[in-house]
């Protein structure tokens, strides 16, 4: 049975376009202010409200070459998904995706969306695992299933530059590379979720009174074992259904012990 929560999770995947700069080389050039042609824009988002089906998706297109970089509207759309959202799941979001939203949207005059919290699954990875590699390329292929796109008609860099055209054709991979990052973005969240120890406290998110996991909002939870800290020890528990642990709040030693226990000075 899916665990019941009330938390709103967004799963994010954005398509940015480049600057267009003049330069005097190929190789280790630095481009100045003055250099810049044309400022980078987003051409595209997908996400999913974490457990549906459907994937909202919205890009650029259709207005032409001139104005293919107009994200004025996107943005909009985009700032409503977030106010609406308490937790954002992305790869790489923190750093990339939800700074790039946020200037974006100052440059298009709009104020903050309602605060979020923010999983990184990028962050989560090196933190907690040594794999091959962490980009999404390898971990969809290995640990979800999700097999990359070729885009065969629009190899590499070909993509972007057809689209920046209006290409309707290179939208419709752009489109499928956007939604299916989203969709392997989700799978591999569910399954590293249980490894991410400082995971938002999903009980939080439901007015159930049982003990409920901090992974999954799972009230398919049992009692195994303790969690003894510096100042004394809590009950731990595992979840039945994503397998994550967490631990009981109230120090389970009496009060006469912890008054006879002491404690080290640097603590």
């Amino acid at each position: 049975m899916t665990p019941s929560t009330e938390a709103k999770i967004l799963v994010l995947d954005i398509e940015t376009s480049p600057l267009e700069s003049y330069t005097w080389g190929l190789w280790d050039q630095n481009v100045g202010l003055n250099q810049i042609k044309t400022e980078w824009s987003i051409l595209s988002y997908g996400a999913k409200w974490l457990g549906t089906s459907k994937i909202i998706y919205e890009d650029t297109s259709g207005k032409g070459p001139g104005k293919v970089r107009d994200d004025r509207a996107l943005m909009k759309s985009l700032w409503k998904l977030l106010d609406e959202a308490d937790i954002v799941v992305s790869q790489n979001g923190r750093r990339f995706d939800v700074k790039k939203i946020n200037a974006r949207m100052v440059m298009q005059g709009l104020g903050p969306y309602s605060p979020i919290r923010h999983i990184d699954c990028l962050e989560a990875a090196k933190k907690y695992f040594a794999f091959t590699s962490n980009k999404l390329e390898w971990t969809s292929g290995y640990l979800t299933g999700q097999k990359k796109l070729d885009h065969k008609e629009f190899p590499g860099f070909e993509l972007w530059k057809e689209c920046l055209k209006d290409n309707p054709k290179a939208w419709v991979s752009m489109k499928k590379y956007n939604k299916r990052d989203v969709n392997a973005t989700e799978e591999y969240y569910i399954r590293i979720r249980p490894w991410i120890a400082n995971h938002p406290n999903m009980g939080a998110y439901t007015d159930i009174i049982k003990h409920t996991c901090t992974k999954c909002a799972s009230t398919n939870v049992q009692a195994r074992g303790w969690v003894r800290l510096q100042q004394g020890k809590y009950q731990r528990f595992h979840c039945g259904h994503c397998g994550g642990w967490s631990r009981g709040k109230l120090m389970e030693l009496p009060v006469v012990k912890r008054r006879a226990m002491l404690t080290n000075i640097a603590d």
